[in-house]
């Protein structure tokens, strides 16, 4: 298994509702799955806290859903809040399993993931072996960050590269960005066969509070950092104050609140139902 930070599910989730738009939206595109007479068989991977698993259960209310995750936090958080029964007579049940190395062990009507396989180096040459798992016109669909490019991000692997922290830190500002284009993307998919849909979008979101963007990355692309600096308060606290000063001058508050825009990158491949 590759290295993984220490998750705070908590944490992750005080943007819910910024993070969960782009999944709805990304639902919104996924065809009407297989099935055949019985209830669908849907995967998620990299499920996190599970919040977004459920909404899975919305959709396709009598589906059999497994999430999959290589964090103990979220997935304690996940089990606790979501597994079992669904309103729909489906169930939700989650496991411990690596998106780097995870195959499908049954034939699966939907894999779907949400913010998760930019966490995964080379996660597009597991496409293959995903879509072999899928059934007769399953789907494979995700969504990834696509703003690493950004200043929040840009700025963290600066500061991590900078001689204070280099020799500590090293590449923990940006190892996990493994994300291709969306272009790329299609071709990859469209080569297996599938009937393929690409899109990006980018959210002008309005944040609140005091440093509202160092309070969103704290749940995500911080986690490597402050996993890499446990234990040593103060220099978690004294990174944390560099980092915070660099955020208030690329995203200064206005009347209404931070603007911080956010792109995405989703993708549909649907397998063909004659294979």
């Amino acid at each position: 298994m590759h290295s993984v930070p220490t998750w705070d599910p908590q944490q992750y989730l005080r943007h819910s509702g910024h993070r969960t738009r782009p999944f709805l939206d990304l639902l919104a595109r996924i065809p009407e799955l297989p099935h055949g007479s019985g209830p669908a068989r849907i995967a998620d991977i990299g499920c996190g806290p599970g919040n977004v698993t459920a909404l899975l259960a919305d959709r396709w209310p009598d589906a059999r859903i497994t999430g999959f995750d290589l964090s103990p936090q979220m997935l304690a958080r996940a089990e606790k809040e979501h597994s079992g029964p669904t309103p729909g007579g489906g169930s939700i049940d989650f496991h411990l399993a690596d998106a780097a190395h995870w195959v499908p062990d049954e034939p699966y009507d939907l894999i779907v993931s949400n913010a998760a396989l930019q966490w995964v180096p080379g996660h597009p040459e597991s496409f293959p072996a995903w879509i072999d798992g899928l059934a007769p016109g399953g789907t494979l669909a995700f969504q990834v960050p696509g703003n690493f490019t950004s200043p929040s991000h840009a700025l963290l692997g600066e500061l991590c590269d900078s001689p204070q922290w280099c020799d500590r830190l090293g590449d923990h500002g940006r190892r996990f960005v493994h994300i291709l284009e969306p272009a790329d993307y299609l071709i990859r998919l469209a080569d297996l066969g599938c009937a393929t849909d690409v899109w990006e979008t980018t959210y002008s979101q309005l944040l609140s509070g005091e440093d509202p963007v160092l309070d969103w990355v704290k749940g995500t692309a911080l986690r490597p950092v402050l996993t890499a600096l446990d234990g040593d308060g103060d220099a978690a606290r004294e990174f944390l104050d560099q980092y915070r000063d660099l955020l208030r001058k690329a995203y200064p508050p206005g009347p209404h609140g931070t603007v911080f825009p956010f792109r995405r990158i989703f993708a549909t491949a649907r397998k063909s139902a004659t294979v």
